[in-house]
């Protein structure tokens, strides 16, 4: 059992501290809420007034933060891990930033005696809760044997993609593949509406063939319902397609499925939506068609 530094204590973060404590490892926290710490506190985890002090107890240090200038800032700025991180500690950064930085920082890192590994999950505030994350790793394979047992305490689906930055790319695949999911099941699902057939049989239907997917049993759930209270919210989903479309633009890629749902999460930040599901792409679909409900 290790002892763990998690820094990042938002709707993903703490669950998967405390799993990590579940699962028998001495875990040290950090948020920017005092607050935002208050469960894993009473879960059995110790609460830390800064980054430095967290990374300064462990020889792991998790970070679960938003965007790059916060992983960035957790890990170089006033307070921050390098400052607390022992010679040989190892960095794991399991948010989902640019595979860019993500090399300029484990570069960074190593120069100072510190190993990194970039580490996105998917799954959602559900995988985080139940330890079912499927987490995509990047960075040296001895370093990935030594913090596998920390990553199997917050996920099943665990795999080494490659050197620092690959896990960021797979991240970013997974992303491209569940926007233009939602788009085509909202497309899908708005088809059968404006023929006068019922979508839930729509989807019914569906979910027993070669379409059925996580997408359209969840997130078809949630167009149906016109419900959209975050899983994901939009806010997080543009930031994570915005990497995707400035990484495209850096490599000279074209991408016009990820492109038109960058858009449409745009849209949903224009119209007041950014703390909505990013399944709520289905409410800029409506309007566009005049089916607003």
């Amino acid at each position: 059992m290790a002892n763990v530094a998690f820094i990042g204590m938002g709707i993903m973060g703490k669950p998967m501290a405390i799993n990590l404590h579940k699962a028998g490892h001495k875990v040290f926290v950090n948020g920017r809420r005092p607050e935002s710490m208050t469960d894993p506190v009473a879960a059995g985890c110790i609460a830390c007034k800064s980054p430095a002090e967290a990374a300064a107890q462990a020889e792991i240090v998790v970070v679960m933060v938003s965007d790059t200038p916060d992983v960035e800032q957790v890990i170089f700025g006033e307070g921050g891990i390098i400052q607390g991180a022992k010679a040989g500690s190892v960095v794991v950064d399991m948010s989902t930033i640019s595979p860019t930085a993500t090399k300029a920082i484990a570069e960074k890192l190593r120069a100072q005696g510190v190993e990194m590994l970039d580490a996105p999950v998917s799954g959602g505030d559900i995988g985080a809760i139940n330890a079912t994350l499927s987490i995509m790793v990047g960075g040296k394979p001895a370093v990935f044997e030594r913090v596998k047992p920390v990553f199997e305490a917050m996920g099943k689906n665990i795999v080494l993609v490659g050197d620092n930055g690959a896990g960021q790319v797979a991240k970013a695949c997974n992303q491209i593949v569940v926007a233009v999911t939602i788009e085509a099941v909202a497309e899908a699902l708005l088809f059968a509406r404006k023929n006068g057939v019922d979508p839930a049989k729509v989807r019914d239907a569906l979910m027993g063939g070669f379409a059925g997917s996580r997408i359209l049993e969840v997130h078809g759930k949630r167009m149906l319902d016109n419900e959209y209270k975050p899983g994901f919210k939009t806010k997080l989903h543009q930031k994570d397609m915005n990497i995707v479309m400035q990484t495209a633009r850096e490599l000279g890629l074209s991408l016009p499925g990820a492109a038109l749902v960058m858009q449409h999460l745009n849209a949903l930040m224009g119209t007041g939506d950014a703390e909505l599901d990013s399944a709520a792409v289905m409410k800029v679909v409506e309007r566009a068609s005049g089916m607003e409900r």
